[in-house]
């Protein structure tokens, strides 16, 4: 007997959506460890940015996560430890031979983490702490945190690279540290001043301390390998007034004008929340001399104009180390 088939066919659409309904009882995904750590440039690192105290310690907090499509249900001890090793390999995969590109490896002395961290039972995520205190680290140097999640028994760590790895680029700031826009900012050559200045969309700074951060001077930046001789340090007095200075005589440092600060906000127009603080560093005038370009030959510049930092600051954020929209 031959059944109809407006009967056959609800039936084995009954069957096929019972089976998948079952599968969904079952966990979907395995159920790896890993860091949550993007990467945020090209250069294969995580930024960090965490707020400068000379003599407190600031804790940055890295999430550990459990993947899968269910609740995690066994509680976990998640070792953690340094990996100079994926450092090691990112640097010369990125820079082959050119080491003064190369990220070190952040010093002992400038951070603490504890080895085993705890995922509870019911709970996808957990958080590492990370402590710092960086008072005096030199930022002339590219620093970087390299961690990794051990092999255990207990848990499988993602097999993935960038989520078992996590490469911390350490980016201390204080109130007046960040990337300024440069275009108002103008470098011409001794006798050449009535030729096209050099000007660069932006230039990076760098802490210092509380109230001081530097800049490398002219169009030097992080790709010169003798950057460090080239700091400018502007040291801001909480009233408006900007000193500059730097600690390398051969440099030729001259200021001609005496620099000042302001900062003003205002509120977006679309996101009522976010707040945008202008800090413009005015006055800017100095020389200096470029003495190793070209050896035994002074090159000297002379660099004015103005600099101006934007932050954006998420208002819905009580505290003011995360509100900021890096």
């Amino acid at each position: 007997m031959i059944m109809n088939t407006k009967l056959l066919i609800p039936i084995i659409l009954l069957i096929i959506f019972s089976s998948c309904n079952d599968e969904w009882t079952d966990e979907q995904f395995e159920n790896y460890i890993s860091f949550k750590a993007p990467i945020t440039n090209s250069e294969g690192v995580t930024d960090i940015y965490i707020r400068y105290k000379a003599e407190e310690k600031t804790t940055y907090q890295l999430p550990l996560i459990v993947s899968g499509s269910k609740t995690n249900t066994q509680n976990k001890t998640v070792h953690v430890a340094l990996d100079p090793d994926t450092l090691e390999t990112l640097n010369y995969e990125r820079f082959q031979t050119r080491e003064d590109f190369y990220y070190r490896e952040l010093k002992s002395e400038y951070y603490s983490f504890p080895s085993e961290v705890e995922i509870k039972a019911g709970e996808n995520t957990s958080l590492i702490n990370i402590d710092f205190t960086l008072k005096d680290i030199d930022m002339a140097e590219k620093w970087v945190l390299p961690l990794t999640i051990e092999d255990d028994p207990s848990y499988t760590p993602n097999p993935r690279k960038n989520y078992r790895k996590a490469l911390l680029r350490i980016n201390p700031f204080n109130d007046y540290s960040g990337t300024y826009s440069g275009t108002a900012l103008k470098t011409v050559m001794e006798g050449y001043e009535n030729e096209t200045p050099i000007v660069k969309s932006e230039i990076k700074s760098y802490v210092i301390d509380e109230n001081t951060i530097f800049f490398y001077a002219g169009n030097i930046d992080e790709d010169r390998q003798d950057r460090r001789s080239y700091k400018i340090f502007a040291t801001f007095d909480g009233n408006g007034g900007v000193t500059f200075d730097v600690d390398n005589p051969d440099m030729n440092f001259q200021v001609n004008k005496t620099a000042s600060y302001t900062i003003t906000e205002q509120m977006d127009e679309i996101r009522p929340y976010l707040l945008h603080r202008y800090l413009t560093i005015n006055n800017i005038d100095y020389t200096f001399s470029d003495y190793t370009m070209v050896p035994n030959v002074d090159i000297n510049y002379k660099v004015s104009g103005s600099l101006i930092l934007e932050r954006q600051l998420n208002t819905q954020i009580p505290d003011e180390d995360q509100q900021i929209e890096w």
